[in-house]
């Protein structure tokens, strides 16, 4: 029953999420906590339901269990942060996708929010414009903003964070190979920092 609590409760904050993001299409004036409410009430939801519900099968203490959620939440949100970076700043034969996907949807990610708030009046405008019309008409500007802005860098560090929050999560849990794994996986997203 406890399980399916979990995947109860989490099946309503990720369709919540999910509404929540709909509801923000378009809107360039999402700041730094309503995409951060978003993100965790969607991917990272979804990781800290899993961690979570690994560690009651395993019949864990309720500090382990919370130690496992808040490790599966810092994972995902990390995770998320840079699949937004990766729109900006990656290579789309690799990612699978073209780089202003994000932008041609209307979504308002941590790089744009940034950049907007670093750049001169005339720059941020043309990323507010852009987030407004679902245009990517202007994404070599607005690809060069994000960069001069340093809000690429900023986004990074917002992804290395959260990764060193889930790595700091698994102190509460005995080290072996399968918490040495969850480090290795969440050390991974802070290589992608370069």
């Amino acid at each position: 029953m406890r399980i399916l609590q979990v995947l109860s409760d989490a099946t309503n904050i990720i369709a919540e999420g999910e509404v929540q993001q709909l509801i923000n299409t378009h809107d360039a004036s999402l700041d730094e906590n309503g995409y951060l409410h978003v993100i965790r009430s969607k991917t990272a939801k979804l990781f800290e339901a899993s961690t979570q519900i690994a560690a009651i099968l395993a019949n864990t203490s309720p500090a382990v269990e919370a130690a496992c959620a808040t490790f599966g939440q810092a994972l995902g949100t990390a995770f998320q942060i840079i699949d937004d970076v990766l729109d900006y700043d990656g290579d789309a034969h690799e990612m699978g996708k073209n780089l202003g996907d994000d932008l041609r949807e209307g979504k308002c990610t941590l790089p744009l929010i940034i950049a907007m708030q670093r750049a001169n009046v005339t720059d941020a405008q043309i990323v507010r414009q852009a987030i407004e019309q679902g245009s990517t008409d202007q994404l070599q500007s607005i690809l060069q903003i994000v960069k001069t802005t340093g809000a690429l860098d900023a986004t990074r560090q917002a992804a290395h964070d959260e990764a060193m929050r889930a790595i700091a999560a698994l102190e509460m849990l005995p080290t072996n190979p399968f918490t040495q794994a969850m480090e290795q996986l969440a050390a991974h997203l802070l290589l992608r920092r370069t």
